[in-house]
């Protein structure tokens, strides 16, 4: 049975992501740092309360993992928002808090899987960018440069541990329906003097096919990343945006 792991799985894109393996028959784990979230979860998935930017965390975690026979397919969705300003007012700390979720927690999930992966030969690694990671964002500096990163981390892991049958790919999801960016539209309509329903009409105006996308539209192309039909498909950045055309529209 294929074993998964999704960090920051327990609601918006990584449960989405877990339902779509589950859906599967995969054997799905899932880290959260909301316990509340974590406990609405499937019976039958493993559940862990875990910061994804602890390295003791997350060390005792895959340790656990291993004892029960390995991975097959991490995807590192950990992620936060970070602050909505102009580059000369974040503050240094929360630029750190930013970095450390969205990169570190990349990180030290890949550093984790990696061993696992090359002792069963083979792997699929999905690591969450955003479209902010290929285009930049204003007034979203922490976030950009955190998803940037994430896919320059993702290049190196394809090249390193594709000689041991290890895949990595990123995906890219461009404005996703769901609490999180309701957040972010709010702090970008305040500092941009624009309504909410205007910032939202903007996002959808800068992709061709005009439209935002769903937690459930990232899960099935992450899905496919981690499967059989994609063990030739690595080093891949992959958008799932209805393709952006302007990353910044006013409208």
């Amino acid at each position: 049975m294929t074993r998964v792991l999704i960090t920051a799985g327990a609601s918006g894109i990584g449960r989405a992501m877990a339902a779509g393996f589950a859906a599967t028959g995969a054997e799905v784990w899932v880290t959260d740092v909301n316990a509340e979230a974590l406990a609405t979860l499937p019976a039958d998935w493993q559940a862990r309360e875990v910061n994804a930017a602890d390295e003791g965390a997350v060390s005792a975690l895959f340790a656990e993992i291993a004892a029960a026979g390995g991975l097959d397919v991490l995807c590192a969705n950990a992620g936060v928002a970070g602050p909505t300003a102009l580059i000369e007012d974040v503050v240094l700390e929360d630029w750190r808090a930013c970095v450390s979720v969205n990169l570190e927690g990349a990180f030290l999930a890949a550093k984790y899987a990696a061993p696992l992966m090359k002792a069963a030969g083979q792997g699929s690694i999905v690591l969450t960018s955003s479209t902010a990671g290929i285009y930049g964002y204003p007034n979203r500096a922490p976030y950009a440069a955190a998803k940037w990163a994430v896919i320059g981390l993702m290049k190196t892991l394809a090249m390193e541990l594709g000689p041991f049958g290890i895949r990595a790919n990123a995906i890219c999801p461009g404005a996703v329906e769901g609490p999180r960016m309701e957040g972010v539209l709010a702090r970008e309509a305040a500092i941009k003097g624009m309504s909410r329903d205007a910032v939202y009409a903007g996002y959808a105006a800068g992709t061709s096919m005009r439209t935002w996308v769903t937690a459930e539209d990232v899960a099935n192309m992450a899905v496919f990343l981690g499967s059989e039909a994609a063990r030739r498909v690595s080093g891949q950045v992959i958008a799932v945006d209805g393709h952006t055309e302007n990353p910044d529209p006013k409208v």
